[in-house]
């Protein structure tokens, strides 16, 4: 689980490197929510389920088998990106072999498309969950309420996590809720609905551990509202002193995921210094390996800008 977390920091924090650097055009950050979304993926099977993360769920996508290289290629836009051959914006994820459904740009569309291929499964009488991500702020779009509805009305196997990073870009959460919490929606659409604190992430596998067990046993949907912190400005294109103050950004880092969790596992004797020094060291290389692959790799031809697009040849 750490070292996941940390590849997917070390990988986000090279993004915004390159962005500065003025390298890749975007990046929309997962820091301060890797806890959240290790230890739910850690709590799915990763060789049979299917997921349909939000754009800042680099984390998730590690561990259902995306690489480094190919978060670099979609970075870059380049035309070996599997999420979309450099077509989409970064967090477009996307990999079908590992059973990870394309996103779209409107947020929370990928409720209803998880909610549809939960039904699909049980359709075919195949074995299998789905989990769907999304934010806080997201939650309040008709399409995580008509996918939930749907999911609890058919007890679909499906698991919704909402990242609470408490804000919606600018808008703080006390202003997007009517709510006291977004676990509270639940039982609206029978459901249970639970709330986690997302920045551990042997918590987080708990509850979501739970819920898959509950969805493969044929008791339907869960609501699992992990509470993280966003540690970054919404995106690159975003200016979070504008909205936050510094006290409250400080509060964020000193209660860095990676950092509680690096602490928890030094103190139970599972490893030391010199553990965490190396497994740093190992996937630097891993990362500075993908970040110049990316970059010699090629475009996309421009002849191609149509490529599936449009119907070709007999297929018309």
């Amino acid at each position: 689980m750490y070292e996941t977390m940390l590849l997917a920091r070390r990988i986000d924090e090279r993004m915004w490197l390159l962005n500065r650097a003025g390298k890749i055009p975007f990046v929309i950050s997962c820091q301060g929510q890797e806890a959240a979304q290790v230890g739910a993926a850690f709590a799915l099977d990763n060789q049979k389920d299917y997921i349909a993360p939000y754009y800042r769920d680099m984390g998730v996508v590690l561990h259902f088998g995306m690489t480094a290289k190919d978060l670099m290629l979609s970075a870059f836009a380049k035309a070996e990106d599997p999420n979309s051959g450099g077509r989409q914006m970064p967090g477009h994820f996307g990999q079908k072999k590992n059973r990870i459904l394309t996103g779209s740009s409107p947020v929370t569309t990928q409720v209803p498309h998880a909610v549809g291929v939960a039904l699909a499964g049980r359709l075919q009488q195949k074995d299998f969950i789905t989990f769907v991500t999304l934010g806080e702020g997201s939650s309040n779009q008709g399409d995580f309420h008509e996918g939930a509805n749907f999911a609890g009305v058919h007890k679909l196997p499906v698991i919704i996590m909402v990242e609470n990073n408490q804000y919606a870009i600018s808008v703080p959460v006390e202003r997007q809720l009517g709510c006291a919490k977004v676990s509270d929606r639940g039982i609206g659409y029978g459901m249970p609905g639970v709330t986690v604190d997302g920045k551990n992430p042997l918590e987080v596998y708990k509850v979501v551990k739970e819920a898959a067990d509950r969805a493969r046993n044929g008791e339907g949907p869960s609501l699992i509202e992990a509470v993280t912190f966003r540690l970054t400005a919404h995106s690159s294109d975003d200016d979070d002193r504008q909205y936050r103050t510094a006290e409250d950004i400080a509060e964020g880092r000193e209660k860095d995921p990676i950092l509680l969790f690096e602490k928890y596992i030094k103190y139970a004797g599972i490893a030391d210094e010199a553990w965490f020094e190396q497994i740093n060291e190992q996937l630097m290389i891993i990362v500075n390996e993908a970040t110049d692959y990316a970059e010699a790799a090629p475009y996309a031809a421009p002849e191609d800008a149509l490529k599936y697009v449009f119907a070709e040849g007999d297929e018309a």
